[in-house]
């Protein structure tokens, strides 16, 4: 390759380069580990942190994976919850999990509190398309990971603008 057609090559390069960067620019993405970690459709291991934890229950109800799903609970939840696959079997706890989260439109998952040395209380707010509803799990940490060992009832919040609605 002759230096002249070098120079071109690198110059198509360096101009491409900047065209891609007022592109990306313009369209407001911003390099961080939250958007890189959306390019990657890997889910985060199980319970790296308590958040965590209940992302990947939810992500095992909406594909009705019931070993995950089940991996998600410790103590007296995870026993009962066992004891209705073994009782109405496997198939049909996944497709009640997952028909019981297809409403959800979305979750908010406040920051964790410590409640013990090993254990968290987590507020999580699930949206649906009418209503909200604000659900307390406590996690306990135990082998390096996060589980769910209880939950208190969901308790309905009020919403001032319903999901979906038209904002003009």
């Amino acid at each position: 390759m002759t230096r002249e057609r070098k120079a071109q090559v690198a110059t198509l390069a360096v101009l491409f380069a900047a065209l891609a960067l007022v592109a990306v620019k313009r369209g407001g993405w911003q390099a961080s580990a939250a958007s890189l970690s959306n390019l990657v459709s890997v889910r985060a291991p199980a319970g790296v942190n308590p958040q965590d934890t209940v992302y990947r229950m939810m992500d095992a109800a909406r594909d009705g994976d019931v070993r995950t799903y089940l991996g998600c609970y410790t103590g007296q939840m995870e026993s009962t919850l066992r004891q209705i696959a073994a009782e109405k079997g496997e198939a049909a706890l996944a497709s009640y999990i997952r028909n019981f989260n297809a409403a959800v439109k979305g979750v908010a998952i406040q920051d964790p509190q410590s409640t013990a040395e090993r254990e968290v209380r987590l507020r999580v707010e699930f949206v649906y398309r009418d209503r909200n509803e604000a659900q307390i799990y406590y996690l306990e940490q135990g082998g390096g990971s996060w589980k769910i060992a209880r939950q208190e009832n969901a308790e309905g919040v009020k919403t001032l603008v319903p999901y979906g609605t038209l904002v003009e």
